[in-house]
């Protein structure tokens, strides 16, 4: 039995002289990249274990943790660690692995070193004063030589610990799991269970005997279909089940076999209810596409922020950022991200893309720049920016000629799932302008750690823009054209490049105007159909003031989505397809994810462009609500911040704003108004 089975099924260890304030600690990263390889290897497709296609990284084996005490009187702590450890005290090491030791009074240095290789080393150290937390420090390689005299020297690269909430001795990292609840279907005929919406968790068979198969389907077509449906089980009497998404089960039975009653175990990151975002307005549409949107960021919020929890099941960057986004505004769930963050981004050296995707690496690192904005903290991007710099390192050595990015062998160049023909090889010229914005992010968080390449990359980032505009942007199209190929321009127009240019300032008002106008307004150009990349085309027609049209087409395409009978919102959606063909994507019929984390979209337009609140210093130290309505009689809304929330009402006569904290002001009627903490404030609007 290992280390890590006895400490979680122990249920208590001594306890005595307990004192408050301890917490796990690990080296930063590894439990998440640990937790990170049990969430992506759990995919399975017609019940074959699938793995992700990328590296996949492990936590260190043996890590040294250290910290400095000063203590006025002698102090007895309790001692627990997920592995075998050893324990030094002023550099001489004690006998065994104490339990519990006295410390002396006075000044002392404890080392700690514990050894796990089947799960992330981790140590729990709880005295009177004396307790483990980030203020220790961690090394995977302590550098110690020893000369003929048996003297120690050298000394390793130390950071700070890493921990979350595990505050208890008994429950140490390793045994985390979300939380579940019971359910039942609402309805069942011959052997069909509909659960009433899509859903996620473990499906319970009471009562089993002999052997039984299970079919799962996001639709009935899906369940229904034994030889084409993507998540299936063959159970046992005794057997379990892992967790699947679906809506529907259907069951058959081997002869002989049966059972009592099927349910489910819901499974859930908890999250409160009275911090959360909230929206509503007038239009009973609308409000149920953020209701649905919301609950798909809820089913696709897990250990880690996942795309789509039928097929995938895994973290993609891509997907990730939007998630995040979408998080500021409706759960507010930091640390998610910042799991998330870490466990995409892996340990170096650096051999490939994030998810092996080009634009997949470029998100993950305005990704953090946006971490930063919505939290202002400062400690995580100190910890994350050293895999920062090594990344781009990567990046800038793959660069051409031109000192810009394109696809290489073994280069996923994603970009979207496109309807048209669209190649993407050579130099895309959306690559360089998400390239342009992770330099931009490197910039930032190289001042936050006084770094002094923050120069470099801010040089870069402008650099690499004037060439993109040389390059790229056509006077005569007004718009950015898509790639050069073998010194070819190829000038098929796309909305992709140009939404991105709008959305991080990359363009004059006049070319941005331009762009609305010869590009996102003009029906010549191909549609876009994925949720995905719709997510940025109504941001930016919001930047530009279209939040008329915005509120449409959210109606129109999310409000289609429930017309065909959404539960949650999908990874694809063409309004020109019926029936089955909506269930279908990869070339199989059921291949397509009907609930996808990009197609929550309408929670962060409506939290951002419509109640209009953003923070314009990080953390929502100063912030600015600038509510749209867009042709809604009224709207209401609450927005999640470090410091409590922001409340915003608007009708067409008043606009009212409440906050629990930060420096903000009211952009309205053409006047900027200060927001004071805790107290309401009611504006009228003169018509």
């Amino acid at each position: 039995m290992s280390k890590t089975t006895n400490i979680c099924n122990q249920g208590s260890l001594p306890l005595e002289g307990r004192g408050v304030g301890s917490t796990w600690i690990w080296y930063p990263g590894d439990w998440e990249i640990w937790l990170g390889n049990r969430f992506n290897n759990r995919r399975t497709e017609r019940g074959a274990m699938f793995p992700p296609f990328w590296k996949q990284d492990s936590h260190w084996a043996t890590v040294e943790f250290s910290t400095l005490v000063s203590l006025v009187h002698a102090e007895t702590i309790t001692i627990a660690a997920e592995g075998r450890y050893n324990f030094m005290l002023d550099g001489k090491l004690q006998f065994g692995e104490p339990k519990r030791f006295e410390i002396p009074a006075g000044e002392h240095r404890i080392n700690i070193k514990v050894w796990n290789q089947a799960t992330p080393p981790a140590l729990f150290v709880e005295g009177i004063t004396v307790h483990t937390d980030s203020s220790w420090l961690a090394t995977y390689e302590d550098k110690i030589w020893i000369d003929e005299n048996g003297v120690a020297h050298g000394s390793g690269i130390y950071v700070p610990a890493g921990c979350w909430n595990f505050d208890s001795i008994e429950t140490p990292p390793s045994c985390y799991q979300l939380n579940t609840k019971e359910q039942r279907p609402v309805s069942e005929k011959d052997g069909l269970y509909d659960f009433g919406k899509e859903t996620f968790g473990y499906l319970k068979v009471k009562g089993l005997k002999g052997r039984i198969h299970i079919y799962y389907g996001e639709s009935a077509e899906e369940a229904l279909d034994k030889e084409h449906c993507e998540t299936l089980d063959v159970l046992c009497e005794g057997g379990k089940l892992d967790s699947k998404a679906f809506r529907y089960v259907y069951i058959e039975k081997e002869q002989g076999a049966s059972y009592e009653d099927i349910l489910m175990d819901y499974e859930y990151a908890p999250f409160d209810e009275k911090k959360s975002g909230s929206f509503r307005c007038n239009d009973e549409e609308l409000n149920r596409i953020w209701e649905v949107s919301a609950y798909t960021m809820d089913l696709t919020t897990r250990e880690f922020f996942m795309d789509g929890i039928k097929r995938d099941r895994w973290t993609w960057s891509g997907d990730a950022i939007q998630s995040y986004l979408m998080n500021y505004y409706l759960r507010y769930d930091l640390d998610c991200v910042k799991r998330t963050i870490r466990q995409l981004r892996g340990k170096d050296p650096v051999t490939a893309h994030v998810n092996t995707i080009m634009d997949y690496t470029f998100y993950w690192f305005k990704s953090i720049l946006d971490y930063y904005e919505y939290s202002g903290d400062v400690a995580f991007v100190k910890e994350i920016f050293p895999r920062m710099v090594t990344l781009m390192d990567y990046c800038i050595l793959r660069t051409n000629m031109d000192g810009l990015m394109e696809g290489l062998p073994d280069d996923w160049i994603f970009v979207d799932w496109v309807d048209f023909p669209m190649h993407k090889r050579g130099t895309l010229c959306f690559e360089q302008i998400l390239f342009v914005e992770a330099l931009r992010a490197m910039a930032v968080c190289a001042r936050i750690c006084d770094d002094e390449d923050d120069g470099y990359y801010q040089m870069e980032a402008g650099r690499t823009l004037k060439k993109v505009k040389e390059l790229f942007w056509s006077e005569q199209h007004h718009a950015f054209l898509h790639a050069i190929e073998d010194g070819e321009l190829n000038e098929q127009i796309t909305k992709f490049p140009n939404m991105f240019a709008i959305i991080y300032g990359d363009v004059t008002e006049k070319e941005k105007d331009d762009i609305m106008r010869h590009v996102m307004l003009n029906h010549n150009v191909p549609a876009i159909t994925t949720p995905y990349m719709r997510f940025y085309e109504l941001e930016a027609l919001c930047m530009a003031g279209h939040q008329k049209q915005v509120l449409q087409e959210i109606k129109a395409y999310w409000g289609g989505m429930l017309r065909e009978g959404a539960t949650s919102f999908w990874e694809k959606y063409n309004p020109e397809e019926t029936g089955r063909q909506h269930l279908a994507m990869y070339g199989r019929p059921y291949g397509k994810s009907l609930c996808h984390a990009w197609g929550a979209s309408p929670v962060y337009l409506l939290g951002k462009y419509y109640l209009g609140v953003k923070p314009t210093k990080p953390g929502y130290a100063e912030y600015e609500v600038s509510p749209i309505m867009g042709g809604l009689e009224w709207m209401a809304g609450e927005v999640p911040t470090p410091f409590g929330k922001i409340y915003v009402k608007m009708d067409a006569r008043q606009v009212s704003v409440k906050s629990d904290g930060g420096k903000g002001t009211l952009l309205v009627g053409g006047k900027r108004i200060e927001i004071p903490v805790g107290k309401e404030i009611i504006i009228p609007i003169k018509i």
